[in-house]
């Protein structure tokens, strides 16, 4: 048995992310975004701050409906629901995002969207490393939940 997490988490070098948020923040707010259906811009205001925040993140698509998979802190603006711009394949829309922190809800999410992408394209996509690079069981993300904090943002159009 390894000491190594089943899951932990990968985000992409400080640097990288410099030059690589800006550039995502611009493409998909426009046509050209449509192209990179793997990510979505999400434009919300922070709670306590007041003040508007556009972060890029990796899109999962599960029965029709958006999510966000984060341990990111900005997470908690969208406690007990909030409206959020989001820029999806070349489309800008207004969203409900309703923030998921129960450890079965959010185990079962990730278990869906990982399986759905396969182990690979998973641990790109949700900035994540799987132990042996095999997908992990929804034991083994109830674990990763409670362990990196992960909750999720269900992102549903608003009508």
């Amino acid at each position: 048995m390894s000491d190594q997490p089943t899951v932990d988490a990968a985000h992409p070098p400080e640097g990288v992310l410099r030059v690589i948020n800006p550039t995502l923040r611009f493409v998909l707010k426009t046509p050209l975004g449509g192209a990179i259906g793997d990510f979505m811009l999400v434009t919300f205001t922070g709670r306590k701050s007041g003040k508007r925040y556009s972060t890029p993140v990796s899109a999962h698509r599960l029965d029709g409906d958006l999510y966000v998979v984060l341990e990111a802190q900005w997470k908690h603006n969208f406690r007990g629901g909030a409206d959020a711009q989001v820029a999806y394949r070349g489309k800008t829309r207004t969203m409900h995002g309703e923030l998921i922190t129960d450890r079965s809800a959010v185990a079962a999410i990730c278990e869906r969207v990982a399986t759905s992408y396969g182990p690979k394209k998973a641990q790109r996509q949700m900035g994540m490393t799987f132990r042996e690079g095999r997908l992990p069981s929804v034991a083994e993300w109830e674990e990763a939940v409670d362990q990196l904090k992960i909750a999720a943002i269900k992102l549903t159009s608003k009508v």
